[in-house]
């Protein structure tokens, strides 16, 4: 209901309906261009003078999200259901059945019509009836912008809606400006993108999708006749949310006046009458948690997308303006989400523990080269939905358990944090024909107590002595995963650099702990080849991809290209790389991590690996390592091929006390290789480019020694965790 209106706002009501009830009665005698030309005087005002946002329209509209392929929608995000389409989408009999129900003279009236508004006037005034507006399309435009531009105040939105005089000249103003500078069919255009259609359906291309599934270009006459019905009264005719026989009764009077119009026959009229109310509704999905039926698994994918676009300056200024510019600004965003290679990481993830298992698995992909996310997979739905008592996290999560953030520090990784001591020792001028005679147990310089030291220092073991103990290289070393072997060359190069080359690499330090260590006492932290620091499967899938690249660093990336409402691509869909390694020194630890996959290096120095099944499965040159940590309480394998690199952690994100065991490992191995192998399917098989002669240094033949792949704990015990906790004494 109007709000009242008072006596002096009723009194010039009177005397404006009187003279343009008088007006109207002259214009009988004068021929339509005098008629034109003296409204167009009267309604002074010009377009340089209108506001903004009717000059350039703003109007919020829907951002969606496709995956790499441009067609698979994931999502969309929206304050206002609405995406413009140019007029030339929208079927000719929607844009004519528009004008007969709204404004059939809009087409011959300069954008006041004088007439309708005197008619609208005296009937409302005098109370003769239902209460009429009187507005043009070209007027009720005018409203429209005014009442919903984001850059004015609430006030003055709401202002764009008074019933008053002196809003009513306003519009007429405006109006008129407007219609000397746009073509009708431009302001038609800008209507019907703009108009609300009820339940929640802005605009002609959310209101066809809304009501019928469709795209506005392929909508018949008794469904363009419905969606003109509905502009009047929006929420009252709809037939989801309001009355369903208001909305057909309204229906038909709009096929009337397109048959009164000329526009359509009686026949056609009468035909599209005759027709059932057919509705298709479908509702937009809105958000992350909105993503498409069944594949709630790509929400964690979204929620990085979303928080990688809130650090983007090019999206605003700051962080409010950011997620208003996703949810408001039109954006078409191609993200680098592989579905089919999702869907195998997802299938993979699952195999290893249910949605409603405590434990998880979660698994990253990225492109070498170009640090492009192509799949993040983990066996939880991606939900706001409540968990059963007891199960904070599982089987429904919002919680970015793959890529860390927002409270997940992390997992630890155990020996994959092996490769960061062998780069730092590679680009340290040692080879990988680096030799050490590795003892079951290794007395350190830094001071320790309890079982795990040896006369108060730190003393790392080797699991299986009988499999890991005697002379190591770097080859050999990293396919059995000696931990006394990477602890002495860790000693020899500097723990700092190691952590240096990790940070280098891409590991972030979530946990405040860790991030402390790193930054006030590296130089001490000689635990950290084994992998003590907490990580994430993206983090660490990137850093070796890095290696992959040949020591190509590139910022992971969750997009392929943005392009803005008005087609513009927006520069942040290009990779962000740089040089951080020697590409020999790459080449070199490449080399290394053919062993641990059960393959075999340039200089044929590999004699046993941890996860010598990733061979078979993989069926290509592949990389990678195994990690364990201290008791089995997770459980890591990352791989990689020159164009892809996966890795994925076994592990309790609510406890991790609760130790995942070793016999996940296996299947964290084999999962994370059939990702791959998934990854690489159809492409191009590619070698890995051996090292130089001088980075290998001198090659001797191994001795035979046993090829089985036992099973190591390869980082420390709870002591030394305690220890690490308050640092070296």
């Amino acid at each position: 209901m109007p709000p009242p209106r008072s006596p002096l706002s009723r009194l010039l009501t009177v005397l404006l309906a009187g003279l343009l009830a008088g007006l109207a009665l002259a214009a009988a005698a004068l021929p339509a261009s005098l008629l034109l030309g003296y409204a167009a005087k009267s309604a002074v005002g010009s377009y340089a003078a209108l506001p903004e946002a009717l000059r350039t329209p703003t109007t919020p509209q829907r951002s969606y999200l496709y995956a790499n392929d441009g067609t698979t929608l994931i999502t969309t995000f929206y304050d206002v259901n609405r995406t413009d389409v140019p007029l030339a989408e929208i079927a000719p009999v929607m844009r004519e059945a528009i004008v007969a129900a709204e404004d059939r003279r809009f087409y011959s009236h300069g954008g006041t019509d004088l007439r309708g508004i005197a008619r609208a006037l005296v009937a409302n005034v005098t109370g003769g009836g239902t209460e009429q507006g009187g507005s043009t399309l070209t007027m009720q435009y005018v409203r429209n912008v005014l009442k919903t531009d984001p850059n004015r105040t609430a006030e003055e939105q709401a202002a764009a809606t008074e019933q008053t005089v002196g809003r009513k000249l306003q519009e007429i103003r405006y109006a008129t400006a407007l219609e000397q500078r746009l073509s009708k069919d431009e302001i038609l255009n800008r209507y019907l993108n703009i108009a609300y259609f009820g339940s929640g359906a802005y605009g002609i291309a959310a209101a066809s999708q809304r009501y019928f599934a469709k795209s506005p270009a392929e909508l018949t006459l008794p469904e363009a006749a419905l969606l003109a019905g509905l502009v009047q009264s929006p929420d009252a005719y709809s037939p989801i949310d309001g009355d369903a026989d208001a909305a057909l009764a309204r229906r038909a009077y709009v096929l009337d006046a397109m048959a009164a119009t000329g526009k359509i026959t009686a026949g056609q009229a009468a035909a599209a009458q005759a027709e059932g109310l057919t509705l298709h509704p479908t509702q937009q999905p809105n958000g992350c948690t909105a993503v498409a039926e069944g594949h709630d698994d790509w929400g964690f994918f979204c929620d990085y997308l979303r928080q990688w676009w809130l650090t983007q300056p090019a999206f605003g200024e700051t962080v409010a303006e950011r997620e208003q510019a996703l949810r408001r600004g039109g954006y078409t965003v191609v993200t680098s989400l592989d579905p089919k290679l999702q869907q195998t990481a997802q299938e993979q993830a699952t195999a290893v523990y249910g949605h409603d298992d405590k434990r998880a698995l979660p698994i990253a992909a990225v492109q070498p080269g170009t640090g492009r996310v192509l799949a993040m997979a983990v066996n939880r739905h991606y939900s706001l939905d409540a968990n059963p008592d007891g199960q904070a996290n599982h089987p429904n999560t919002v919680n970015p358990l793959i890529s860390g953030g927002g409270g997940v520090d992390g997992y630890q990784a155990g020996s994959t944090f092996k490769l960061f001591t062998m780069l730092a020792a590679l680009e340290n001028g040692r080879q990988l024909a680096t030799g050490f005679d590795a003892p079951s147990r290794l007395p350190t310089r830094y001071a320790a107590e309890g079982p795990a030291s040896c006369g108060g220092r730190w003393c790392p073991a080797n699991a299986n002595p009988q499999w890991m103990d005697g002379y190591r290289t770097m080859w050999d070393g990293f396919g059995r995963s000696v931990n006394t072997y990477f602890v002495w060359l860790s000693e020899q190069v500097g723990p700092a650099k190691v952590v240096e080359m990790a940070q280098r690499l891409g590991i972030t330090f979530r946990a405040e702990a860790d991030a402390a260590f790193a930054r006030d006492n590296a130089a001490n932290w000689g635990a950290f080849t084994l992998g003590v620091a907490a990580t994430t499967p993206l983090d660490l899938a990137n850093a070796y991809a890095t290696v992959a690249a040949e020591g190509t660093y590139c910022t992971p990336l969750p997009v392929v290209s943005v392009t803005a409402a008005d087609g513009d691509r927006v520069d942040v869909g290009e990779p962000s790389c740089r040089r951080v390694l020697d590409a020999d020194v790459a080449r070199a630890a490449t080399d290394a991590a053919r062993c641990p996959v059960g393959q075999q290096t340039t200089y044929g120095q590999c004699d046993g690996g941890t996860a010598t099944a990733v061979d078979t499965i993989v069926g290509r040159p592949v990389a990678g390592k195994t990690g364990s940590s201290e008791q089995a309480a997770t459980e890591t394998f990352v791989g990689f091929t020159p164009q892809v690199a996966v890795a994925g952690i076994a592990a309790n994100p609510d406890d991790p006390g609760d130790a995942v065991g070793s016999a996940v490992q296996a299947k964290v191995i084999a999962a994370v290789a059939r990702t791959i192998r998934a990854a690489v399917d159809g492409q191009p098989v590619r070698d890995f480019t051996p090292p130089s002669r001088e980075l290998a240094g001198e090659v001797r033949r191994p001795a035979p020694q046993p090829t089985t792949t036992p099973r190591q704990p390869e980082t420390l015990s709870p002591d030394v965790l305690r220890w690490l906790n308050r640092g070296p004494g």
